[in-house]
């Protein structure tokens, strides 16, 4: 096998194998490329690669399918949604879980609550406001909030104020870039943010793809809906075009399967605690709704991903001395 890393951050791979073979990992068992996307590319190409499994952007993802003639696996973006139900549970760990899901690592996971839909039971009792003071807490300093590899802070005002420029919409916590440090430019250094949109808003055609595009670092879309409009919610979620983590915040199981039942993403909670990110070992993180899906962590994943089905008859048996051949057919 071949593996490439994003160059930023391959260091710390390399540093990964090198515990590997320190471990005892045979030195002829894997590749390491360092490159660039390009270089890698034709590397795959000229290889005739059987298998490509890609963790990264839908834009590249596409690119690989399109040039390797379908032979991927994708465990891609995802701009992952979280909906509070009506009934309000245990506040306090729920607006943790929220600050965790989305500004944990500074949001650079493809696992990070990117939206937030808000029953109006939710916001009368005081989540967001919760979930604001844990946001506007997070530092360098604690280091709760850390550089962002992939957007720079002009990128990231550049996408605040487009959304900002939707109307209703308005910045519920952070917006601004850090100040005080010596992160380089060609990183991101900002404040953990969320901008509430409103639903009806967030629907119209020429502000869907804005608002549902996935900022990778500490960002979330919050909205609000009621019961009358759970529909609303249920068909953004449908709308999205990476379906990989999901969290149901409820313990009303009618409300439960009334959105699983209508929603694909691959790793989906539900139940009071149900998060978008910090998926244990023991279980499936994939998404869905895609015949290139990838899985990661379990058995089933591994041979989804790294083998396929082979049939092998064996017909031994010798033919009778007596044997002739029949009439054909």
């Amino acid at each position: 096998p071949l593996v490439k890393i994003d160059e930023k951050v391959q260091i710390v791979f390399e540093q990964m194998i090198r515990l590997l073979l320190h471990c005892g990992l045979p030195k002829e068992d894997l590749d390491m490329l360092w490159s660039k996307g390009p270089v890698c590319m034709e590397v795959l190409k000229q290889a005739d690669c059987r298998m490509t499994l890609f963790t990264g952007s839908q834009p590249v993802a596409e690119l690989l399918t399109k040039e390797l003639r379908g032979k991927v696996k994708l465990e891609d973006a995802g701009f992952d949604w979280k909906v509070l139900g009506p009934d309000v549970h245990d506040i306090d760990y729920v607006a943790w879980q929220c600050d965790q899901d989305a500004y944990a690592y500074s949001g650079q996971k493809c696992s990070a609550q990117s939206i937030l839909f808000v029953h109006e039971n939710w916001k009368k009792a005081g989540i967001v406001e919760k979930i604001s003071k844990k946001a506007n807490a997070r530092n360098l300093e604690e280091m709760t909030l850390g550089p962002i590899i992939t957007w720079t802070n002009e990128r990231i005002k550049s996408h605040i104020d487009a959304l900002l420029a939707i109307p209703g919409a308005e910045v519920v916590c952070g917006g601004k870039p850090l100040e005080g440090h010596t992160i380089p430019s060609c990183y991101g250094a900002f404040e953990a943010t969320a901008v509430f949109v409103p639903l009806a808003e967030m629907m119209k055609p020429e502000n869907y793809e804005m608002v549902t595009t996935e900022l990778f670092g500490p960002f979330q879309v919050i909205t609000e809906y009621d019961d009358s409009s759970l529909d609303k919610v249920l068909e953004a979620c449908e709308r999205m075009e990476s379906h990989l983590t999901a969290a149901i915040v409820s313990q009303d199981i009618n409300f439960q399967q009334k959105v699983l039942g209508n929603t694909v993403n691959g790793t989906t909670y539900a139940g009071v605690r149900a998060r978008t990110t910090g998926a244990p070992q023991n279980h499936w993180f994939g998404p869905a709704g895609d015949p290139r899906s990838a899985g990661i962590h379990t058995p089933e994943a591994i041979k989804l991903v790294w083998s396929t089905h082979r049939e092998i008859i064996y017909d031994c048996g010798r033919p009778d001395a007596s044997w002739t051949a029949p009439k054909a057919t």
